[in-house]
C-alpha cells in the first residue's frame, strides 16, 4: 500500500458502508461511510480507523405484541485482510493484544479495524455501543489508543487526526503521554498535540456527550501516565469526552450552520476550547442517488417514470413485509429515523381524531421505520406506538421493522414526501432528507439542521413552522395545516410538483453532497490543501 504524502487519519466508532457489513447504528456511521467514499472518489490522502464489531448493531424485529426485540447475528467478515500488525492496549491492568484488519471493499479509502486477538477479550467489541461504563471506555480505548498505535506501526505519515465525535479522544491522551515521555512538560505536550487534531461534534443532546468519572477512567487505564490534575485540565471531572475533544483540537466543527451556532453557545463556558466552525454534512451521491435523477433538468417523463418505478418498488416492499397494499395514486409520506425522543417519530399520532379525518378525506398514506437503541426503553416504546398505529389506521399507515441501509435506499427513493419533525435545535443535521432530495422527494420538516439552510418554502419543499421553543401541540398543528393547505394542493398539480422535484434535486446536488463536505474539510477544518501539512494551529 502506497504511503504517499502526509495523510488525514479519520477516527470513528462506526461506519455505514453497506447493509451486509453492520458495523453502524445510524446517522453518524452512515456519514462516516459517505465521507470515506468521497475521499476515495476525490483521490485524497485519507485513512480511516474503527473497530471490528463481532456482532455489530442489532437486527430489530417486532414480537407478536408489536414490541421491538433485538438480535445480534453473526455476519460475513471474511473479506477483511489481516495487515499482520499487532498492537497492545492495557485495559483494567491487563494487556489486550489486537489485530489490525483492513478493507477497501465498498469503494472507499483504506479502513483499518481494530479487533482483540483473544476470545476472552472480545467482550470489548462484542456489540456496538453496548451499555455499561467499563465496556464503553474499553471500546474507546481500543479505538483511540489502539488506533493511534496501529497507524504508527502501519507506517503512515499523519498530518491531522480527525476525531469524528468524542469516542476517539484517548488517542489525544496517548499523544500527550508520548510527548511527555520524550521529555516535554504537560503544557508543551498538550500544545503540540492539538496542532495535529481536529474534532467534529455531532449533537446537542446531553446523552450524546459522554461523561466518565476520572476514578473509573484511571481504573480502566484510560489516563495512561497523566495525573488527575492533567486529565481534569483536558476534560474535567467527570471527564466529558466532547469537552476533551474541544480542548485537544486546533479546530472543531458543527455539522450544519444552525448546529454550529448552537454548539458555540452550548460550549461557550469551556476554557481553552478550539473555535467551532460550521461545515454542513453531505451525502455520497453515487450511493444514494438513482440514475433517473442525476440531471434535475432531464425530460419530465424520465423524472416521473423514474419516481413511479421506485415508488412501486417501495410499495412492493411494504406488501412483502406487512401484507398491506398501498395505492400508488395516493401521496406517500415517508419517515425513517433512529427512534429517540427528540426526533419525535410519533408526533403525527398526537391527535388521533385529526389523523383519522386526514386519512379519511385526503389521498395520503404514511410509511414509518427506524430502530431504537437496544437499551433505550423509551425509544422502543415509540417504535411500539408506531407499530400499533398500523391496526388503528389500516391500509393507510405502516411501520417497517429493522431499518437498514437497503430499506433506507427504498424509502428515500420511493416516498413522495420526506417528513422530519424534531425538537429544534436538537437535530444537528439530518442527512436522510438530503438523500431523499437527491431523488426528487420533497422534504416537509421543522427548520432544524440542514433543512434550516436548504428550505425554500413552496419551491423545493416545505417548512413546518417550529422555530420557537419546542411545543408538540403547536408543531403538530402546523404539520397538519401544512399538509392540508400546501402539500396536498401541490400534489394535485402535476406541473408544480415536477418543478419542485427539479428544485429539490438541484438543491441537494449543488450544496449537500459529501464531495463538497470533504473538500470543505480540507479547506477549512484541516486548514490545508490536499496533501499539504496541517496548517497553523487555531487555538
Amino acid at each position: 500500500m502506497a504511503r504517499r504524502g502526509p495523510h488525514i487519519a479519520y477516527f470513528c466508532m462506526e461506519y455505514g458502508l453497506d447493509e451486509s457489513f453492520p458495523i453502524y447504528s445510524g446517522g453518524l456511521g452512515v456519514l462516516a461511510g459517505d465521507y470515506i467514499k468521497s475521499a476515495r472518489d476525490l483521490d485524497l490522502p485519507v485513512v480511516a480507523v474503527g473497530l471490528r464489531w463481532e456482532r455489530g448493531y442489532c437486527v430489530q424485529r417486532l414480537d407478536a405484541q408489536g414490541h421491538p426485540v433485538d438480535e445480534f447475528p453473526e455476519y460475513d467478515h471474511e473479506f477483511l485482510a489481516d495487515t499482520g500488525v499487532r498492537v497492545r492496549v492495557r485495559v483494567r491492568g491487563a494487556e489486550v493484544p489486537c489485530a489490525v484488519l483492513s478493507t477497501r471493499r465498498f469503494g472507499h479509502v483504506p479502513l483499518f479495524l481494530i479487533e482483540p486477538v483473544r476470545t476472552e477479550d472480545r467482550w470489548i467489541t462484542r456489540r456496538l455501543y453496548e451499555a455499561g461504563a467499563d465496556v464503553r471506555v474499553a471500546q474507546e480505548m481500543l479505538l483511540g489508543i489502539g488506533g493511534l498505535r496501529a497507524l504508527n506501526w502501519l507506517g503512515f505519515s499523519i498530518s491531522t487526526y480527525h476525531f469524528n465525535e468524542g469516542h476517539a479522544v484517548f488517542a489525544g491522551v496517548e499523544m500527550i503521554a508520548e510527548r511527555m515521555e520524550a521529555g516535554r512538560s504537560f503544557s508543551e505536550a498538550w500544545t503540540d498535540t492539538r496542532r495535529h487534531i481536529v474534532f467534529t461534534t455531532h449533537t446537542p443532546v446531553r446523552a450524546g456527550n459522554e461523561e466518565h468519572s476520572l476514578r473509573e477512567l484511571r481504573r480502566m487505564g484510560a489516563c495512561l501516565e497523566l495525573s488527575n490534575t492533567e486529565m481534569r485540565a483536558l476534560g474535567g471531572d467527570p471527564f466529558n469526552m466532547t469537552v476533551a475533544g474541544l480542548r485537544l483540537s486546533r479546530r472543531a466543527n458543527g455539522v450544519s450552520q444552525l448546529h454550529g451556532r448552537t454548539a458555540r453557545i452550548m460550549w461557550t463556558h469551556v476554557e481553552d476550547a478550539a473555535p467551532i466552525i460550521a461545515i454542513t454534512n453531505g451525502v455520497h451521491r453515487p450511493t444514494w442517488q438513482a440514475d433517473p435523477f442525476r440531471d434535475a433538468m432531464a425530460p419530465a417523463e424520465r423524472l416521473r417514470a423514474g419516481h413511479a418505478r421506485f415508488k412501486e418498488e417501495l410499495l412492493g416492499e411494504i406488501r412483502a413485509r406487512t401484507q398491506v397494499a398501498f395505492d400508488p395514486n395516493l401521496l406517500l409520506v415517508g419517515f425513517a429515523r433512529r427512534s429517540a425522543g427528540y426526533k419525535r417519530s410519533d408526533l403525527i399520532l398526537g391527535d388521533p381524531a385529526r389523523l383519522s379525518r386526514l386519512l379519511e378525506s385526503q389521498p395520503i398514506q404514511f410509511v414509518f421505520s427506524g430502530k431504537a437503541h437496544p437499551d433505550d426503553e423509551a425509544g422502543k416504546a415509540i417504535v411500539a406506538r408506531l407499530a400499533r398505529a398500523q391496526e388503528t389506521y389500516p391500509g393507510r399507515f405502516v411501520y417497517l421493522e429493522n431499518y437498514d441501509l437497503a430499506l433506507a435506499r427504498r424509502m428515500i427513493r420511493g416516498s413522495d414526501v420526506w417528513l422530519h419533525n424534531p425538537v429544534r435545535p436538537l437535530e444537528a443535521c439530518g442527512t436522510s432528507g438530503m438523500k431523499a432530495a437527491l431523488n426528487g422527494v420533497l422534504n416537509l420538516g421543522i427548520r432544524d439542521g440542514w433543512w434550516d439552510e436548504a428550505c425554500e418554502h413552496g419551491v423545493n419543499g416545505w417548512a413546518i413552522d417550529g422555530e420557537g421553543p419546542a411545543d408538540d401541540a403547536r408543531d403538530l398543528g402546523a404539520l397538519y395545516d401544512t399538509l392540508a393547505r400546501e402539500v396536498l394542493p401541490a400534489w394535485r398539480d402535476p406541473a408544480r410538483w415536477l418543478a419542485m422535484m427539479r428544485a429539490s434535486i438541484e438543491t441537494a446536488v449543488s450544496r449537500f453532497t459529501s464531495d463538497r463536505m470533504v473538500s470543505e474539510y480540507f479547506e477549512r477544518l484541516y486548514g490545508s490543501g490536499p496533501g499539504a501539512g496541517p496548517g497553523d494551529p487555531c487555538t
